[in-house]
């Protein structure tokens, strides 16, 4: 018996490559570029030393912790500014690969997932309070996991709508907002908020009492990361971006007012972008729908006679 080779699939059936596809290789999607794939593993680099740090702190026979923790938060900072880099330094040479990006991704869940909720639980939602101490740590372990949770789905979510394959990837890359708060904006502000409290010299009692208004601040931020608000990303920024007189002063005096502030200027500047998008997509709403509630209804428009004859 003669066996026909299966018949070739009809053009209907064969799917029209993409434009969105930037890669026509295997080997051309998982090329890894020197310079952003360095700042990427500096990224991880400084998240593996926070963690280091945030252990150290907690369990090492040390005089003042303080001070472990401090360097762990300098360090998850450290990482948020490479991780700014890497993307920056890739679509400046046209070297964005998508080896970088999950790179990119699995070094984002450790230095801003895996280093904060490790310092929330052991520094911030840790407070060992007389009877009340085994239900603040519960809570502390539960808020940590939410907190890492939502990175880990903020960064699966990012990587699949700035997926080449997907459709409309162009519409998603040209956008100048991310799509929720970014997890690098989520960790800094958790380190920032702890660099503040280290140096306001609060006894070890206060400091663990104060801790526990912070419950409901880190769950928004974890919830942020998740929701549709935009924030703006500042991808258009480069050299050739230009301002006016007036945003460039207050810009410098902003910058003069963060050197004197110093260990508090990093928690402002997180508190403002996170409230700046809340604010920002609040008034979008209520422009949107009170321009709606001001349009005039349309009349209804006149039934078709030739129904009317049908019965």
């Amino acid at each position: 018996m003669r066996i026909l080779p299966n018949p070739p699939p009809e053009e209907d059936d064969v799917p029209a490559p993409s434009a969105s596809i930037k890669y026509k290789t295997p080997e051309e999607a998982a090329r890894i570029y020197f310079l952003p794939n360095l700042f990427t593993a500096g990224n991880l680099f400084f998240g593996f030393v926070a963690i280091i740090r945030c252990i150290q702190a907690r369990y090492g026979d040390i005089a003042d912790p303080n001070e472990f923790y401090t360097e762990a938060v300098w360090c998850i900072l450290f990482a948020a500014f490479c991780d700014a880099l890497d993307g920056r330094l890739a679509r400046l040479g046209g070297r964005e690969s998508l080896f970088g990006k999950e790179f990119d991704s699995i070094a984002d869940t450790v230095s801003f997932g895996v280093a904060p909720a490790l310092m929330v639980f052991f520094l911030i939602l840790g407070p060992s309070l007389g009877k009340y101490s085994e239900l603040f740590q519960q809570i502390g372990w539960l808020v940590g996991f939410i907190y890492l949770l939502c990175v880990a789905v903020r960064l699966a979510r990012f990587n699949v709508i700035t997926n080449p394959l997907v459709p409309g990837i162009s519409k998603n890359a040209s956008t100048k907002d991310f799509m929720g708060l970014p997890s690098p904006a989520a960790a800094g502000f958790v380190a920032s908020l702890v660099l503040a409290m280290l140096h306001m010299d609060f006894e070890k009692e206060t400091l663990q009492q104060f801790s526990i208004l912070l419950l409901p601040l880190l769950l928004l931020v974890a919830l942020l990361m998740v929701s549709n608000i935009p924030y703006p990303s500042f991808k258009h920024v480069d050299w050739q971006t230009q301002t006016k007189a007036r945003p460039f002063i207050l810009f410098i005096i902003a910058i003069a007012i963060a050197y004197r502030l110093r260990f508090f200027s990093p928690a402002i500047f997180f508190l403002c972008y996170i409230f700046y998008g809340l604010i920002r997509d609040w008034r979008r709403t209520w422009l949107r729908k009170h321009r709606l509630a001001s349009e005039p209804v349309p009349p209804p428009e006149p039934d078709d006679p030739s129904e009317d004859e049908a019965f």
